[in-house]
């Protein structure tokens, strides 16, 4: 038998728990967007160096707004980088977390999968004469092979 990567375990009342945290994360946070591809291709990205620039430009500008032009919101520039500053540490720790429930559910998949391949292994070979048959073509659908026996005495759907 496999070894079993996780073992978490998580109550209804932590469940109903967590329901209520995603719950409070989307309500808080519904000034979010969400872009197409062909948006995010169209934008210009700011990296690291990009962002110095951008933090320089609001020194430069907010000393001297005379040379923008009358429609260039500083406010609003002003706004969006200490929004960018405010969200930052929160969005990091919600991609870290996003990160270890990928690789959980992953875990989790692949322990599910080993310990399933494991049973049917040994029900292919413990199983014979003990009326499972039946029960070892419908777990062996799912690797797709099927013999023409099979196929002329397909088992009803269940």
């Amino acid at each position: 038998m496999n070894e079993q990567v996780i073992g978490v375990e998580v109550s209804e009342e932590e469940l109903t728990a967590i329901d209520v945290a995603l719950s409070a994360l989307e309500s808080n946070l519904k000034g979010l967007i969400a872009l197409s591809a062909d948006q995010r291709r169209g934008m210009v990205k700011m990296g690291g160096k990009s962002e110095a620039f951008c933090r320089q430009a609001v020194t430069v500008f907010t000393q001297h707004p005379d040379v923008l032009p009358r429609n260039f919101d500083l406010d609003q520039f002003r706004r969006n980088l200490e929004m960018l500053d405010a969200l930052r540490p929160r969005l990091s720790r919600i991609s870290r977390l996003h990160e270890r429930s990928v690789h959980s559910q992953m875990a989790l998949g692949s322990s599910l999968m080993s310990n399933a391949l494991d049973g049917y292994a040994v029900m292919k070979v413990a199983g014979i004469g003990k009326g499972l048959d039946g029960m070892r073509r419908i777990l062996g659908a799912r690797f797709g092979r099927v013999r023409s026996r099979e196929v002329e005495n397909p088992l009803p759907k269940v």
